[in-house]
């Protein structure tokens, strides 16, 4: 996001000059300056009345006692692309250059359940993120690298049990007992209903999706986490960094009350419950959010679920920088960008993080664009001296005001949408959807009035177009990936697929936890496309009702 004048007004000032007044992009009022008076807590501080630590509930300025003087944030560069041998290749370059996680992003039939050879995939396999169809196609995707060593993010909603499944298979093929592996799976499946759309079944059944794979995760991979409930889809769609809060932790109670209502105890599973959040250009109001998100989140494990356990109540959360605030026009300038927003995730107290590269505006990245993104964050780490305190903008009057007034408004939200019945009904109802709108037509509104400036965009703009170097995806890696998938399919045991199949069905119209059964389908050459086929003859598909 650009600096915003939007709403400003002309105030009086004693000596007859006109005072500016400005706002936050979530639209909070922002003063000259801040003074003690602005930044003292409006409620009694928890510990006592004494002054917050990080390590101490509710965590405000970090969950844990010495943040990054002890260890940094993992650099976990997002990637996938075309076939599994390319992006093999990226994960292995990216190891090589000092990357310390994995991130795997799926093309758009793997996210929405068809195989590589279904007619509907056809122009978009390997597009956006590789097309992994098969167990075979995760095998050559994790070639050579020792899933004991390494801990692996999968961005992956509707599909996400398939997906955990396929990974499950190849550490074991690898001899890894699946009980050390480390990693988060997305696995949030009601943003998908509110920002991203790429849903299958209707929301109670994914739901039970959701619940059956956080049941066999808490009782068989204990390193694992099986959710990262995702802020940053529901930022790009075009919300503001309150609703940001609001809306993720709104849904991040319905997973936590479904998780209940299926028997499981707090404080068993929600220490591997996580987050993800964007971070976008406003940075001062970015930490601040951070910093808000950690007190909301321990206030709401501690008081309303009674948990005991502090790491129920640590808000563990990865952040991307914002791919919606990159422009394709004077594409360097994004550098600085991800380089700012980088900055503030860190200066916020994130765990993990992405830095976007300065060409994905126009294409999926090269390697000299990730190479620059990966370093970004390895200069903050290293070089900045950011690392050597613990929260090192707490105790600004600014940010201080900012996180109180984000956490009041977030509080405002979460009670009227629990007065509509909670996330299920307020997506039902296209409370969420209807919101986000409403903000992102603002914020188009004031960048073509030019309130809202974006350097080259609509300010500093260049006659001369610069056309970086881009990548491009080989049309012929799609033919061979649906070549090999018809091959893996010829040589199965028929008998034994359509068996499976059967098995899966059954126990999806049973109230039987399905990760086994998904897991053992995999395991017999079952494809994606076909168990999400199985289960859309049981589950149905959704249509979303129209809102008006």
């Amino acid at each position: 996001m650009g600096s915003s004048d939007a709403g400003s007004k002309d105030k009086g000032k004693a000596n007859g000059e006109k005072e500016k007044v400005l706002f936050t992009d979530s639209g909070i009022k922002v003063k000259r300056i801040y003074t003690e008076r602005d930044a003292k807590r409006r409620k009694k501080e928890r510990d006592g009345g004494g002054v917050e630590d990080a390590g101490k509930y509710p965590f405000t300025r970090g969950i844990y006692p010495e943040m990054y003087r002890e260890r940094i944030w993992t650099m976990r560069q997002y990637t996938g692309f075309g076939s599994a041998e390319e992006t093999n290749r990226r994960f292995k370059f990216l190891l090589e250059h000092g990357q310390t996680g994995l991130s795997l992003a799926f093309d758009l039939p793997t996210q929405t359940g068809y195989d590589s050879d279904d007619p509907r995939a056809e122009g978009e396999v390997g597009r956006v993120g590789v097309a992994i169809s098969c167990i075979d196609d995760m095998m050559r995707c994790f070639d050579g690298i020792p899933l004991d060593k390494v801990s692996t993010s999968m961005t992956i909603n509707s599909t996400a049990t398939t997906l955990l499944a396929f990974y499950i298979g190849v550490a074991e093929s690898q001899g890894v007992p699946i009980g050390i592996l480390r990693g988060t799976l997305q696995n949030d499946i009601l943003k998908e209903y509110i920002a991203r759309n790429t849903y299958i079944y209707p929301p109670e059944q994914s739901m039970r999706l959701f619940v059956d794979s956080m049941e066999f995760c808490s009782k068989n991979m204990p390193s694992w986490y099986p959710v990262s409930i995702s802020g940053y889809h529901i930022r790009e769609a075009g919300s503001n960094a309150v609703q940001e809060l609001a809306f993720t932790f709104s849904n991040a109670i319905a997973y936590v009350d479904a998780c209940i209502e299926r028997g499981l105890k707090v404080d068993d599973f929600a220490p591997r419950l996580s987050f993800f959040f964007c971070c976008t250009m406003d940075i001062l109001e970015e930490v601040a959010k951070f910093r808000a998100a950690r007190r909301i989140w321990a206030t709401i494990m501690k008081e309303r679920y009674n948990a005991s356990n502090e790491k129920s109540m640590h808000l563990r959360f990865h952040v991307q920088t914002s791919g919606e605030s990159l422009t394709a026009q004077q594409p360097d300038n994004n550098v600085i960008r991800v380089t700012l927003q980088a900055l503030a995730a860190v200066l916020g107290g994130c765990q993990s993080l992405h830095t976007n590269s300065r060409d994905e505006a126009l294409s999926l990245p090269t390697e000299e664009s990730v190479r620059i993104a990966l370093r970004t964050q390895q200069i903050i780490a290293y070089e900045s001296g950011v690392t050597r305190v613990v929260d090192p903008l707490g105790g600004s009057y600014y940010i201080e005001h900012l996180t109180d007034e984000i956490e009041d408004r977030v509080w405002k939200y979460l009670r009227r949408i629990e007065r509509m019945g909670g996330s299920l009904k307020a997506i039902e109802k296209g409370y969420f959807q209807q919101e986000i709108r409403e903000n992102a037509y603002r914020i188009k509104k004031e960048v073509d009035e030019g309130s809202r400036v974006i350097v080259g965009v609509n300010k500093f703009v260049e006659k001369e177009a610069e056309v970086p170097e881009i990548m491009r995806i080989d049309p012929a890696l799609e033919r061979k990936q649906v070549e090999r998938l018809k091959a893996f399919k010829a040589d199965r045991d028929k008998a034994k697929v359509e068996h499976m199949i059967s098995r899966l069905e059954d126990a999806a119209e049973s109230g039987h936890n399905l990760m086994p059964y998904i897991v053992e389908s995999v395991k017999a050459r079952v494809t994606l496309g076909e168990i999400s086929n199985a289960f859309r003859r049981v589950f149905g598909v959704y249509q979303p009702k129209l809102v008006i």
